[in-house]
């Protein structure tokens, strides 16, 4: 029997190692990872998160030492959630120049000054309802939040912020702080927007991780994530309002998104390994039913095939580690 054989094998760009690597099309090291931290004020020492296994909150005291062991990795980018002890109806902490978040930016800065600092804005980590902004009548009002994110923002930027990480899915919330920023003198800090921020299931490690007490849902500011072009809508009026970054978060559900703005944007992209994705992977390795390096390279070599220029992750200082010790190094250049 005759069998035509075909002509083009792609085989043989896969024969070996040395092959693999020269057609190779994408790739990550750790200048590709901004690594989220969690402080916390009054405590002591650190607290390991359960459903984050290797992930904790760091005391205040203690924030230093752990920028400092950080920066000793390679780590270059950083992202400073607070747990805060000052929680009220506003978030009002997050403006005050001797506030948590003024004071968390202030020592990261002090201890690494060529430290990429990009902390969360938001309020969900400093008020006593766990909202994102100020509720009235049983709702988060828009615009009385986006004053207090603008206000926050600046606080931020004086305390020695490079760029800003827009959380709370305000409509308008990016032209007030760019609005806010410029006004003040801080033209030269950018903003990282959370663009498009689902309303997601995959966040439930981290409503642990910073203690929130939210009461109820954020379907009515967060993104509906079974609506892919209201999210390209939600995207082209950040870049319009003044983002510098846009961020799709969180990643793996979401690849088809982040391609789709790849194609729409020139603005860089990030992507947002949250929660629920680093704990889904980490339990499945501590159950041993999965090659933990394996696969988050994997994951991380997802993202940035679908189109992101940088990932949050809480596998930042694990890869670091990896990356050092040459044990994931050949998916990096």
């Amino acid at each position: 029997m005759n069998i035509t054989k075909p002509l083009y094998r792609p085989r043989r760009m896969r024969r070996n190692l040395a092959i693999r690597q020269l057609v190779q099309e994408s790739f990550f090291d750790l200048n590709d990872l901004i690594c989220p931290i969690f402080v916390e004020e009054n405590i002591e020492e650190k607290v390991e998160i359960k459903t984050l296994p290797g992930v904790y909150r760091y005391p205040e005291k203690d924030l230093a030492k752990e920028v400092a062991e950080l920066q000793a990795l390679g780590i270059r980018y950083i992202m400073p959630f607070g747990i805060s002890h000052h929680k009220d109806e506003s978030g009002s902490d997050t403006w005050e120049e001797n506030g948590f978040l003024a004071r968390m930016i202030r020592t990261i800065r002090q201890t690494a000054p060529e430290m990429i600092i990009i902390p969360d804005i938001c309020f969900c980590e400093y008020t006593s309802h766990g909202h994102c902004g100020v509720i009235c009548d049983g709702e988060v009002d828009n615009d009385a939040t986006i004053e207090n994110l603008a206000k926050q923002a600046v606080t931020a930027a004086r305390a020695g912020a490079d760029i800003l990480a827009p959380s709370a899915m305000m409509d308008g919330q990016i032209r007030a702080i760019r609005e806010a920023l410029d006004a003040a003198g801080f033209e030269h800090v950018g903003i990282l927007a959370h663009a498009i921020k689902f309303s997601s299931a995959f966040y439930g490690p981290f409503r642990e991780a910073v203690n929130s007490e939210l009461s109820g849902n954020r379907n009515g500011y967060q993104a509906d994530f079974a609506n892919g072009r209201q999210a390209m809508i939600e995207a082209a009026l950040d870049e319009e309002e003044g983002a510098d970054i846009l961020m799709v978060k969180p990643g793996t559900p979401y690849l088809d998104l982040l391609a789709r703005l790849r194609e729409r944007t020139d603005l860089p992209l990030a992507s947002y390994q949250v929660g629920g994705e680093y704990a889904a992977i980490k339990f499945a390795a501590l159950a041993g039913a999965l090659d933990e390096k394996a696969v988050v390279a994997e994951t991380l070599i997802g993202f940035k095939r679908a189109g992101a220029d940088m990932i949050v992750s809480y596998y930042t200082k694990e890869v670091a580690t990896w990356l050092k010790n040459g044990e994931i190094s050949s998916l990096s250049r």
